[in-house]
């Protein structure tokens, strides 16, 4: 039997469908290996020697890789292909000391006939593109460990700075800086309502003396005053009639980037959530790849979308030829695919329609906008009719007004985009017009917008800052940092730590944080990708003036701790007085006998670190007082001893999930985190008892004991439970096929 190793369990699966009983297709989880903690992983005195370590995580799942490839007679590699799919692939074949000549096989969409092909032409692993993938992730380890204890020193500990995501808050606090500089500005604009008969519209002042007044030519309300008075003994008469016709071409199939900009206009999506969509349609094979910045599309898939304009639409949306789009993209590599639907000789785009696909509401959403999207590519353009109308009013101010209507929908009949509709009536040349109501209505210019989590990745594409698979994390970084947090408006706005770790690395590594030096090392990882550039070389090249300026900033950047003594005593030992400092979470007060005595407070106006709760209980450890704190996964004890006593339990909540397993019979199923902090049901004799579940198991009263239990299948029985979907209950066994009922 052959073993093939894919990343995802759901990609395993997917796959698993298309091969027969002679193929074996597990998953490693996703990476396997990294470089050592802190800085013993980079050896930077000798030409950058890396030393790897299994993930902790990963240490259970690499042992059983090993067990099972020991027993079959070939292994082949199938993750994704990109960078880190590359590296993945290199480092299970290091840890099960495969040959070089192993099979390394890769694929844009999972089909049976592009997984049957792929097998048929396979590779060994590209070490150009692992090289690639060291140097990114070696450049980033140095700017994050060179650059986060500088912060630590100068402004407060627990801060840290990365190589791309330092470069995006660059960019949101200049944005926020250029919003606070901003001068707002009054200006009018005159409407005039306008009776050609019995039809009425509406037409602007827009020339004075037949030039253009332009947006802000009537600043003053005197100005807007004078000219409503004159058109009020004006005389009006159509002087010019403009007829033009206005194509619009549909827009091309996405690349990630443009995905995340549409579902975040049309859903809302941020831009991690739609990534993780976007990668469950791709690992179950719905869609191609989802991390690209290419436009191109195979033969096939523009011979399928012909096709199926043709018989489903009509003839008259299919242009004469197919239309083939190249990427826009700083450095966007061309040999990729676009986002669109999978499909392959056994399903035809027809059968992949979404009202015909099984998927959660969520991923209906984005398969849908993937689909239109992908269809109107290759449909003919939208048609407008575009009228413009000067009106002549006998005095020194001219009025127009303009109209369009759609006289063919074109792409836009599969693809919803707002065309201008705004239709006039039916007008001559030399007509006279009657004024109804004279309208001047005052505005003021607003500053420029702040970056959304679309916009953002938008300007980061445009600047070649990151790539197609960085550009959800760069974002989701900068806020768990506490640098971005999001308004009421759910745009991206620096927080008062975020401004201060800003200003000081651009002050004192502009360099570092510029956008055309991180776009020109971005281009220089893709040569070392395809072998134009020496990864070495490029290190060194970066890091010896970096290490260098790095030492010379630690010396000469005076502290900005802020610790500013105040007359107020601390409440808690009364003993010392306050001071002001400055921390992640903003400027906050603390007792001047730290660590003796750890009271702290917000400064007014600071939301401030969650406050720990004195509990009287002694460690059992060292005897320091047991203190209540609030971390990312909820409430904890913790002694208030650390760090030198490292102590710490959960709370545990009464009313918390907690059943007997059904597996091991002795544990308990609770609710659990991972380390991302997504939420699953385990079992608390975990490693004894490996049973999880990633939905909530139904709950039943035992009446024999009197106790909950959870719901077995009644369908398989075999120690199974059911869990609870929005579909229903169903069982935890995919394979079981237990229909479900309603809760």
């Amino acid at each position: 039997m052959t073993l093939v190793i894919v990343e995802s369990p759901t990609k395993a699966k997917t796959i698993n469908r298309f091969l027969g009983k002679h193929y074996k297709v597990i998953s490693s989880g996703g990476h396997v290996l990294d470089l050592k903690k802190g800085n013993a992983g980079i050896d930077t005195k000798n030409n950058f020697e890396l030393d790897y370590e299994i993930i902790p995580k990963a240490e259970e799942r690499v042992k059983e890789i090993e067990q099972l490839a020991k027993k079959e007679k070939e292994v082949i590699l199938a993750t994704d292909e990109d960078r880190e799919g590359e590296a993945i692939a290199y480092h299970l074949a290091q840890i099960l000391k495969l040959k070089k000549n192993t099979k390394r096989i890769v694929f844009h969409e999972i089909t049976e006939n592009a997984i049957k092909h792929s097998l048929d032409n396979p590779r060994t692993v590209d070490m150009q593109l692992v090289d690639a993938q060291k140097a990114r992730r070696v450049l980033d380890r140095l700017v994050g460990f060179g650059l986060s204890p500088f912060l630590w020193a100068k402004i407060s500990y627990g801060l840290s700075a990365g190589r791309v995501q330092s470069v995006a808050l660059r960019l949101i606090v200049e944005k926020e800086k250029e919003i606070q500089a901003f001068k707002p500005q009054d200006y009018w604009n005159i409407v005039v309502h306008l009776l050609s008969g019995k039809h009425l519209f509406e037409a602007e002042v827009a020339t004075k003396n037949g030039k253009p007044i332009g947006k802000m030519g009537i600043d003053t309300e005197k100005k807007a005053q004078e000219i409503v008075a004159a058109l009020k003994k004006a005389s009006y008469t159509i002087a010019k009639i403009e007829q033009k016709k206005r194509t619009k071409r549909p827009y091309p199939p996405f690349r990630t980037s443009t995905l995340q900009q549409a579902a975040a206009a049309r859903f809302g999506y941020t831009a991690k959530r739609t990534m993780m969509i976007a990668q469950h349609l791709y690992e179950k094979g719905f869609t191609t790849y989802p991390r690209t910045d290419s436009l191109n599309l195979s033969q096939d898939a523009v011979a399928q979308a012909r096709n199926y304009i043709q018989k489903e639409i009509g003839d008259a949306y299919l242009p004469e030829k197919a239309r083939f789009y190249k990427s826009e993209a700083k450095g966007a590599q061309e040999a990729h695919e676009s986002i669109r639907p999978a499909f392959d000789g056994k399903t035809t785009l027809a059968s992949r329609a979404p009202q015909k696909m099984k998927l959660t509401p969520q991923e209906k959403k984005l398969y849908t906008l993937i689909w239109q999207r992908f269809i109107a590519s290759q449909m003919q353009d939208a048609v407008q009719l575009a009228t413009t109308v000067e009106i002549d009013t006998q005095t020194p101010y001219g009025l127009h007004a303009t109209g369009a209507v759609t006289e063919f929908d074109g792409f836009t009949k599969v693809y919803p985009v707002q065309l201008s509709e705004n239709e006039l009536p039916p007008l001559k040349e030399q007509t006279a017009l009657k004024a109804k109501s004279i309208d001047s209505n005052k505005h003021t210019t607003q500053p420029p917008p702040r970056f959304s989590d679309a916009s953002l990745v938008k300007t980061l594409e445009q600047q070649g800052i990151g790539r197609p698979s960085t550009y959800a994390s760069i974002i989701s970084t900068i806020q768990e940092r506490n640098y971005v947090e999001k308004n009421d408006q759910k745009r991206l706005q620096p927080t008062a730590i975020g401004v201060t770790v800003n200003d000081i690395i651009v002050k004192n590594f502009s360099d570092i944080v510029n956008t055309g030096f991180t776009a020109t090392m971005e281009e220089d990882l893709d040569k070392i990708a395809i072998g134009k550039k020496d990864w070495h070389k490029t290190l060194k090249a970066f890091y010896t003036p970096f290490e260098k300026n790095l030492t010379k900033k630690m010396k000469e950047v005076k502290s900005q701790k802020i610790a500013k003594p105040t007359k107020e005593k601390c409440p808690q030992c009364g003993e010392h007085n306050l001071v002001e400092k400055n921390g992640r979470f903003g400027a906050f007060f603390a007792c001047e006998g730290y660590p003796k005595c750890r009271f702290t407070k917000p400064r007014d106006g600071e939301e401030g670190p969650p406050q720990p709760k004195h509990t009287g209980e002694k460690c059992p450890d060292c005897g320091e007082e047991i203190l209540e704190r609030v971390g990312k996964f909820g409430a904890f004890f913790a002694c208030s001893g650390y760090p030198k006593c490292k102590f710490s339990k959960p709370k545990e909540d009464k009313n918390a999930f907690s059943v007997p397993c059904v597996k091991c019979v002795e544990g308990l199923v609770k609710e659990k985190r991972t380390k991302k902090g997504k939420i699953f049901y385990g079992c608390n004799k975990y490693p004894d008892c490996d049973f999880a579940l990633w939905d909530k198991p139904v709950v039943v009263k035992d009446k024999q004991v009197g106790k909950d239990r959870m719901e077995l299948c009644p369908k398989c029985k075999d120690k199974t439970a059911l869990v609870e979907k929005k579909a229903g209950v169903v069982c935890s066994n995919k394979e079981c096929g237990y229909k479900p009922r309603k809760k």
